[in-house]
């Protein structure tokens, strides 16, 4: 999945957090329906102006944002 046609950041918009196609629903927003239990349908019945694709953008934005994560021992 190519998550950079699809997610967006600019600094003026949501305090630069990454936003789907420029609009102001976040990442993170997307992520916490998620996390909540809200299945894909119902955040697509809940925001219409989104696709499926852009939820799946999101999932592999946080994926790749998880996978460049380390710790460092001390």
């Amino acid at each position: 999945m190519n998550y950079q046609d699809i997610i967006t950041i600019e600094p003026g918009k949501r305090s630069g957090k990454p936003c789907i196609r420029g609009m102001r629903i976040t990442v993170y927003d997307i992520l916490e329906y998620l996390a909540g239990g809200m299945t894909e349908a119902e955040i697509l019945e809940d925001f219409s102006e989104l696709t499926s694709e852009d939820i799946k953008a999101c999932l592999a934005f946080a994926a790749d944002r998880e996978k460049k994560l380390f710790v460092v021992s001390v």
